[in-house]
C-alpha cells in the first residue's frame, strides 16, 4: 500500500514557496511512489489552475488569526480530514502552514511531520518566533532550502540532527522555448515590440509585495548603467502593492523610457530569452528561485550576497555577488557583462551546467523521496519495537 502524503501550502499566489510546493507535488505524483493529497490555507491565487491539475480535491482552511475561534474550528476540521484520509506524512512549506500543519498533524496522529524554513531574515515578532519554535518541536524534521537557512536554524537552537537541506529545484524545460526563438519573436510575445530599440536588457524577477526584494537598489543600479550604456532596457517582472512606489522611483530617477513593468510574467522562457543579464537585489533570501531560473536559462547573474545566493552562484564563473545595498558595485558588474557579451555567454553556460548538476527538479525529487522514505521507515521501526521518539522540545532545551 502506498504511503499517503499531504502537501500543505499557504495559498496559490505567485511566489517562490508556492511554486516550489506545487512543483514538488507534481513530481511526487508522477513518480508513482505515493498517494498524493494537497490542502491550503487560502484557496485563491493565480496558481490555482495549476494546482487543480494535480488533484480533484483541494480542501481549504482559511485563517484570519491563530488566536480566535475560527482558528480552533479550522484546526478541528483539518484534524478530521487528516484522520479520515489516513495521512501518513504531512509536509508544510512556510511559516503559517508549519504552525497550523504541525499542530494538526500531532493531534491527528500523522506518522511523520515535516516542516519547512525558507528564509533567514528576522521578520517575525517575538510571539511569532515562540509559536514557530513550538511548531518545529512537533516536527520530525525541518527542511531548509539552503545551508544559510540551516545555520540560522541552528543559531535559533534547533538540533542539527533534525535539519535536512534540500535546495530548491528548477524545471529546465519551463525556461526554454519549445523551438529556437528570435529576440524579436520573444519581444512580441511579451508585448514589448517597442523594446527593439534597445541593444540589451537587464531583468529582475521578484515580487513587489515585500520591501526585502529591494527594488530601489536595482533601480539605482539601473540609473548608473543607463549613464554608461544608454541603450539598455530594464525588465521588471513582478506584482504587488509596492508597484506604484517602485514606478514612482523609476520616474524620479529618469528611467521612464528604459524601464518596463511586466507584472506577473507567464512567458518566462521568452523573458529570459531576451535578457542579457539577470539581477536579484534582495536584502535577505533563503534560496532564490529566480537565481537558479536565470542560471538554468543560461544567463549570467548579478545578485546580492544574501542567504543561499553564494551556494548557487560561483563568483566570477557563473555571475557576481555584491553586498546588499551596494548599487554602485551592482551597476559596475552589470556594465562589465554587457560590454563583454562573449564572457557573459560563457558565464551563462557554466551556470546552466551547474543547475543541471545540482539544482534540477530531478535532484529535488530524489532528495525529497530519500527523506520521506527514511522517516517513514524509521517511524515504522519504532512502532514495531515499541520505542517512542523522544520529546524534541525537552531534548533541545537540554
Amino acid at each position: 500500500m502506498k504511503p499517503r502524503i499531504l502537501q500543505l501550502v499557504d495559498s496559490f499566489n505567485e511566489g517562490g514557496s508556492e511554486r516550489q510546493a506545487l512543483q514538488l507535488t507534481r513530481l511526487l505524483r508522477d513518480c508513482g511512489r505515493y498517494e498524493l493529497f494537497l490542502a491550503t490555507l487560502n484557496p485563491t491565487g493565480t496558481l490555482r489552475s495549476e494546482a487543480e491539475l494535480l488533484t480533484s480535491e483541494i480542501p481549504s482552511y482559511p485563517l484570519s488569526s491563530f488566536y480566535n475561534r475560527n482558528a480552533g474550528v479550522q484546526l478541528g476540521n483539518f484534524v478530521r480530514y487528516l484522520r479520515d484520509n489516513k495521512i501518513d506524512l504531512i509536509h508544510t512549506h512556510d511559516f503559517y502552514t508549519s504552525i497550523f500543519g504541525m499542530m494538526a498533524g500531532l493531534l491527528a496522529g500523522v506518522r511523520v511531520r515535516i516542516a519547512s524554513r525558507r528564509e533567514t531574515n528576522g521578520m517575525r515578532s517575538r510571539g511569532q518566533l515562540l509559536i514557530q519554535r513550538i511548531a518545529y518541536a512537533l516536527a520530525h524534521q525541518i527542511v531548509a532550502n539552503s545551508e544559510a537557512v540551516r545555520v540560522k536554524l541552528i543559531d535559533e537552537g534547533i538540533s542539527e540532527k533534525r535539519i535536512t537541506v534540500i535546495h530548491n529545484g528548477v524545471e529546465m524545460r519551463r525556461l526554454q522555448t519549445s523551438v529556437p526563438t528570435s529576440r524579436e519573436h520573444s519581444l512580441h510575445a511579451l508585448n514589448l515590440a517597442e523594446g527593439g530599440r534597445f541593444h540589451a536588457f537587464v531583468t529582475i524577477i521578484a515580487n513587489m509585495r515585500h520591501e526585502v526584494k529591494d527594488y530601489p537598489m536595482f533601480l539605482r543600479a539601473a540609473q548608473l548603467v543607463k549613464q554608461s550604456l544608454p541603450e539598455t532596457g530594464f525588465l521588471l517582472a513582478g506584482e504587488g502593492d509596492l508597484r506604484l512606489s517602485i514606478r514612482a522611483l523609476a520616474a524620479e530617477l529618469g528611467l521612464d523610457e528604459n524601464v518596463f513593468f511586466l507584472g506577473q510574467c507567464k512567458n518566462i522562457s521568452d523573458l529570459l530569452n531576451v535578457s542579457d543579464v539577470c539581477v536579484l537585489s534582495s536584502k535577505a533570501e533563503g534560496f532564490s528561485n529566480s537565481i537558479i531560473e536565470y542560471m538554468a536559462a543560461g544567463r549570467p547573474v548579478v545578485a546580492t550576497n544574501v542567504g543561499g545566493a553564494g551556494e548557487a552562484i560561483v563568483e566570477g564563473e557563473t555571475g557576481y555577488l555584491v553586498n546588499s545595498g551596494d548599487y554602485a558595485a551592482m551597476a559596475q558588474r552589470i556594465v562589465s557583462l554587457l560590454q563583454k557579451p562573449e564572457s557573459a555567454r560563457a558565464m551563462g553556460e557554466k551556470g546552466k551546467q551547474r543547475v543541471e548538476q545540482n539544482f534540477s527538479s530531478r535532484a529535488l525529487l530524489q532528495n525529497t523521496v530519500a527523506l520521506y522514505d527514511n522517516l517513514l521507515r524509521s517511524e515504522h521501526q519504532q512502532q514495531q519495537s515499541g520505542v517512542l521518539a523522544p520529546n524534541t522540545l525537552d531534548q533541545e532545551r537540554a
